[in-house]
């Protein structure tokens, strides 16, 4: 009899030991005369579980986890491969309340299926959307999308029907659809997660949206510092190719150029043609004069990854998920000083202190948490005092803040706000494509201004100076980099003030 295991192979487990506690089973089963099979997966998105092993039972997949190589030999002495019982055993891994709670659409094979499996693809339904597409004249398919309600998930949250509904109507030589997997806000892996965990569901996406908008050549941008998944993108790429599923045409991946200005489209698209990332001005739009100048239509990897489902499902089915105008589930992505690290999809409209308090668990440390921010590096501080706002595009909106690509970083309250404040700034004067003097000058001057406020040097002209500042980069930058950096500068002003008054004013 052969036991069936399943370990993660994805970028997180193998970080903490993943293949050497494969090794380790290898050896371990050698030695207790049993015959193993270990099928390597993507991660179920649990973290303080990594390296999660399961085996296969009657009563189905047992978890065990964390383990590190030097417990699998008395993992396998206690009756591992049988699913005894054992002090790292959590029993079946979706009965945790933090599986159970999710409603698993874009990421339901994540952490289950060997990544690299077409059969094991097809055998969970994938490619069932798109058959269907393939039935459909390309108006059809952006009416389904349209009727989803489905929002570009890379952060803007704008209606992705509208976006592919331009694009097929545009006129051009070529039309090209590009794919921005550069993840780069702070407490996301999504994207990555996706890429490496379930590749022919982006791979599905693409090609939907290649035959909608009528494209024939399709790019995956993927940041560098995710070789992985760039790996795992194209070893699926190839596998399609050998298969013959390629028929609307070619899909590359392309490995970012390590700059977090490269998310946004144009520098992306700018990156793609082989130039410097650097922000385009807009009009023209993308949808009209994208990558070399032709119609392209852009989406992040969650907004691909949740077409086929829409399709196979249908899109009244995907639309009576969400809360308000965000329909669908969002994939909320929970670090910093939190205990359950990790990607919780869920419908729209969970308040922010349920994510936090139920989901997360509050911190790992045990500190009360001060603050929470939402959206990447550029994204607002949540108070405790706004914990009742619902993760949605718009509440979030009403409360200077953003959802951005999900994530949710938590900080103790042992965080100085000010300091926080000022690595904003410092990140935009790092990180600007220097197109724009708002953007490229402000955030040196804002950094300069933080600074004197600290060291007690005029604080009252100085916080009236920082304001006018975020005020200039809000409705002067050319793009989101820049106008985004007053977010966490303002709302750490305004909820945590007296983190910004100079020593001495603090003791007096």
């Amino acid at each position: 009899m052969t036991s069936r295991l399943f370990v993660p192979k994805d970028a997180a487990a193998l970080a903490v030991g993943a293949d050497e506690v494969v090794r380790a089973l290898t050896q371990a089963a050698g030695k207790a005369g049993r015959r193993i099979e270990v099928v390597r997966t993507g991660s179920r998105g649990l973290f303080r579980l990594e390296p999660l092993v399961e085996v296969e039972t009657d009563e189905g997949r047992i978890g065990y986890g964390p383990v590190s190589p030097d417990e699998v030999a008395e993992l396998v002495a206690a009756g591992l491969f049988d699913g005894a019982e054992h002090r790292l055993r959590i029993g079946p891994p979706e009965a945790l309340p933090f599986f159970a709670r999710q409603t698993r659409l874009t990421f339901a094979r994540c952490g289950i299926i060997d990544p690299l499996s077409l059969n094991d693809y097809r055998a969970s339904g994938g490619f069932a959307g798109l058959e269907k597409a393939r039935a459909m004249a390309p108006q059809a398919i952006v009416e389904a999308v349209k009727a989803s309600g489905l929002r570009g998930r890379g952060g803007a949250g704008f209606p992705a029907g509208i976006k592919w509904e331009t694009v097929l109507g545009a006129s051009g030589a070529r039309k090209y659809v590009a794919c921005n997997a550069d993840e780069g806000d702070s407490g996301t892996f999504a994207d990555r997660m996706l890429m490496e965990g379930d590749p022919f569901l982006l791979i599905e996406g693409l090609l939907i949206a290649m035959r909608a908008v009528g494209a024939a050549k399709a790019f995956v941008y993927v940041r560098s510092e995710y070789p992985q998944a760039a790996q795992t993108m194209t070893e699926a790429l190839t596998l399609c190719r050998g298969a013959g599923l390629l028929a609307e045409g070619d899909i590359e991946v392309r490995l970012g150029a390590g700059a977090y200005v490269c998310g946004e489209e144009t520098a992306m698209l700018e990156s793609l043609e082989g130039r410097r990332g650097q922000v385009r001005a807009k009009p023209p739009l993308p949808a009209h004069a994208g990558l070399f100048g032709q119609p392209t239509l852009v989406n992040n990897v969650l907004t691909l990854a949740a077409i086929p489902t829409i399709l196979s499902a249908g899109p009244e089915a995907y639309a009576a998920l969400g809360f308000g105008r965000s329909r669908g589930t969002a994939a909320v992505q929970l670090a910093g000083d939190v205990k359950n690290g990790g990607l919780f999809e869920t419908p729209f409209g969970l308040t922010l202190g349920e994510l936090v308090l139920q989901i997360g668990e509050g911190t790992e440390s045990g500190r009360p948490i001060r603050a929470v921010q939402a959206g990447g590096p550029l994204g607002a501080y949540f108070p405790a005092s706004l914990f009742d706002t619902p993760f949605d595009y718009e509440a979030f909106a009403a409360k200077d803040g953003l959802v951005g690509h999900g994530g949710l970083v938590v900080f103790n309250d042992t965080v100085d706000m000010a300091e926080q404040a000022r690595f904003a700034l410092e990140f935009c004067a790092v990180e600007s494509c220097g197109k724009c003097t708002p953007c490229r000058l402000g955030a040196v001057r804002g950094v300069e201004t933080v600074d004197r406020i600290l060291a007690g040097r005029d604080p009252g002209a100085s916080l009236e100076l920082i304001r006018d500042l975020c005020d200039t980069m809000k409705f002067g930058s050319l793009c989101a980099l820049g106008g985004l950096t007053p977010l966490p500068v303002l709302s750490a002003l305004n909820h945590f003030p007296e983190d910004f008054r100079a020593p001495h004013e603090a003791a007096e």
